[in-house]
């Protein structure tokens, strides 16, 4: 008698957890926003993502965008931190409907706010102040990463001094025009790069560190050796002789110290 009462305890507990989880859903939700600024003013249209089940208040985590903009790829990424248990939104920093869908135009468009440091900071701003404004955000938890375009976009929206918990770039570019700035970050800065990335050369990094060094800033940089330019991203293939190129270990590594960041900083 006593081991069929442990029996059917051990079946109602497995069939009572399995339960969430099947009803679990992951939403993702686009979300329209603007620019108002007299020299810049447009439509935004962002990207939220989070869990079904969730209540009250959780962390949230800001997304900026490869060069191509708002793509499955950033929908992936918000989905996985979504997953995590966080509430991911991805800003728009080039404005609803502009989506470049090839390396030259792309190039372009990224162009114009890799020049214009204040608006790329000013775009990244606004898609902050969208993300603490949504109801499931703890808006003293939250933290901003990018990829690529997105990682130095990243970097500049924390040089410009807004308050969030944390800063992740992913093979983004560590250059700025202001490196005076640095003395505004506010928070923990983690960069994830590849060592043989020809777009952050060995004196951009040595650069980027002074720069920390010299404003006080609390830093970590991994470099993953082999890894190349978009190291997180599959669609850019594997054939690093490109410069641009998929490498599974550095995307899954980086993955997994961004959560060990997480876990800290929240």
């Amino acid at each position: 008698m006593k081991l069929n009462f442990i029996l059917i305890l051990s079946l109602s507990f497995c069939s009572a957890s399995a339960a969430p989880q099947a009803l679990a859903e992951i939403i993702l939700k686009t979300i329209e926003y603007q620019d108002s600024s007299a020299a810049h003013s447009a439509p935004l249209e962002g990207v939220l993502a989070y869990d079904s089940k969730l209540k009250g208040k959780h962390p949230g985590i800001l997304v900026i965008h490869e060069w191509t903009g708002i793509d499955d790829y950033t929908r992936m990424r918000l989905k996985k931190l979504a997953e995590l248990g966080y509430v991911a939104f991805a800003a728009d920093i080039y404005g609803k409907g502009v989506r470049p869908n090839n390396p030259k135009d792309a190039g372009a468009t990224a162009g114009i706010y890799k020049k214009d440091r204040k608006l790329l900071r000013a775009r990244a701003q606004l898609g902050l102040s969208e993300l603490k404004r949504q109801d499931l955000v703890d808006t003293k938890k939250v933290a901003v990463m990018g990829y690529c375009f997105g990682g130095t976009a990243t970097l500049e929206l924390a040089r410009s001094g807004v308050d969030a918990l944390g800063f992740l770039s992913f093979h983004g570019g560590l250059d700025t025009p202001n490196a005076m700035d640095a003395k505004n970050i506010k928070a923990p800065v983690e960069v994830f790069t590849g060592a043989a990335d020809p777009s952050v050369p060995p004196a951009q990094i040595a650069s980027f560190e002074k720069e920390m060094k010299d404003a006080g800033v609390k830093y970590q940089i991994t470099s993953y050796p082999g890894a190349v330019h978009g190291f997180t991203n599959p669609a850019h293939g594997n054939d690093p002789k490109q410069g641009v190129a998929y490498n599974a270990d550095a995307d899954a590594k980086s993955w997994e110290s961004m959560k060990l960041f997480f876990k800290k900083i929240f």
